[in-house]
């Protein structure tokens, strides 16, 4: 058993190792397995084949066609020029004369369009080439649009908002008979908390910058967003694809599959005149679904294989060993498993399928356990390796030196403290 965790402990350590060195983790995550299974004393071949694929096929069974959706959603907001048109508005409602009200205006942006099912990786798209002008215009320090960018993508669209179409929000729902709507005041009162943060955050970051007479430089290597002439749809018609996918998950209590469905259709109903071919769209929004399915998939496969290991046994059995709440150990659990595959998708998949139904067993309300799961799996996710990290980072032109601190402390130090006030508010409303 103890070779069994050392292995478990060497696989994470290739992980974090390779991840960092840029391979992928649909290579990565094959290799993990056969070293877990070498050091438990498991056919390598047999792990892969069964537990490793058996993990892969479910999540992608029961997420396919969410990625695929959300993805032409995405897309089509994007192609449309809607997100841009959202973004603009937000801009002219809060001006641009007050640094503060700038920083929060971008995190808005990103707010906005993540609740709306826009994917962050639009949502840097569309934001940065409204963002840099202001930046330059009111002397603030670059490294900081990265503060407001994730406050705007990080877990109050992502886990902490009842009623968000993220895939962290939808997940729980798969495995506990809730919804998305799960627990709304926890949910509240977390956001409430990580926006509190972020903003006395972002102020003491532009006051600290001021003292030391830090003013906005070029950064290197910024993605260049290439500027459209083309007429951008009315912010009315822009917000109410989103409407209908919110209002149909939601209100209607429709599934997110259709709910995604609907929102497509009515985009490429009312962006008809400003999508210049509509199959291009669909096609482009299909393919970029491809590699973040196939990433997340590998990393459930992973955790799948790890928990038919000895050494996971012992490992699970420590956590509910801890004493007090089940609670305790179901967040430190998700900390690990997201903080290891760097990813809030994968390792909450990874949680979902080989943990929850021994704490849905013990009683505690899935409402409860719906939201706390999803706030603790996007606390850890943000590694240095974590892909929106890297990417966020790179389309910034900006290095992990410079700005990865404003990630960690807006992002997983905010959501911790998020979750320090839930776990206990929660333990009270549903004893």
């Amino acid at each position: 058993m103890e070779m069994s965790v050392i292995g478990i402990a060497l696989s994470l350590a290739v992980i974090i190792f390779l991840a960092l060195r840029g391979v992928g983790i649909i290579v990565i995550a094959p290799l993990a397995v056969v070293i877990v299974s070498l050091f438990s004393q498991l056919d390598p071949a047999a792990a892969l084949m069964g537990p490793y694929m058996k993990g892969f096929v479910s999540y992608a069974s029961k997420f396919y066609l969410v990625f695929l959706f959300a993805s032409i959603f995405g897309k089509y907001m994007d192609d449309s020029g809607a997100a841009r048109s959202i973004a603009n508005k937000v801009i002219q409602m809060t001006g641009r004369d007050n640094a503060l009200l700038v920083l929060l205006a971008i995190a808005a942006i990103t707010l906005l369009l993540t609740m709306g099912g826009v994917s962050l990786f639009v949502v840097i798209f569309a934001v940065l080439p409204i963002a840099r002008p202001l930046f330059k215009e009111l002397d603030i320090p670059w490294h900081l649009f990265v503060a407001t960018f994730i406050f705007g993508i990080g877990s109050i669209s992502m886990t902490m908002l009842p009623g968000s179409p993220s895939i962290l929000n939808v997940m729980p729902t798969k495995y506990l008979g809730t919804t998305t709507m799960a627990a709304p005041l926890l949910g509240i009162i977390g956001s409430i908390v990580l926006a509190a943060f972020n903003i006395w955050y972002m102020r003491s970051q532009l006051i600290k910058s001021r003292k030391a007479g830090e003013g906005y430089e070029e950064a290197k290597n910024v993605a260049v967003v290439a500027e459209s002439n083309k007429p951008l749809p009315a912010v009315w018609l822009s917000l109410l694809p989103s409407v209908v996918l919110v209002v149909a998950l939601n209100a209607l209590k429709i599934d997110i599959v259709w709910s995604l469905i609907a929102g497509c259709v009515t985009a490429a109903v009312v962006f008809w005149k400003h999508i210049e071919d509509q199959l291009k769209t669909i096609n482009a929004g299909a393919v970029n679904m491809a590699l973040p399915i196939i990433n997340t998939c590998a990393d459930v496969g992973y955790g799948t294989a790890v928990a038919a290991t000895a050494g996971f046994k012992a490992i699970t059995e420590f956590l509910f060993s801890i004493p007090g709440t089940p609670l305790i150990s179901l967040t430190l659990a998700t900390y690990m498993m997201t903080g290891i595959t760097s990813s809030a998708s994968g390792g909450l998949g990874i949680v979902l399928e080989t943990l929850m139904a021994k704490y849905m067993a013990l009683g505690i309300h899935p409402e409860f356990l719906h939201r706390v799961v999803a706030a603790a799996a996007g606390t850890f996710d943000a590694m240095p390796h974590n892909g929106v990290v890297i990417t966020t980072l790179a389309v910034a032109g900006l290095t992990h030196k410079q700005a990865y601190r404003h990630i960690w402390w807006g992002h997983v130090v905010g959501t911790f403290l998020a979750l320090l006030v839930i776990v206990p508010v929660g333990l009270i409303i549903y004893r």
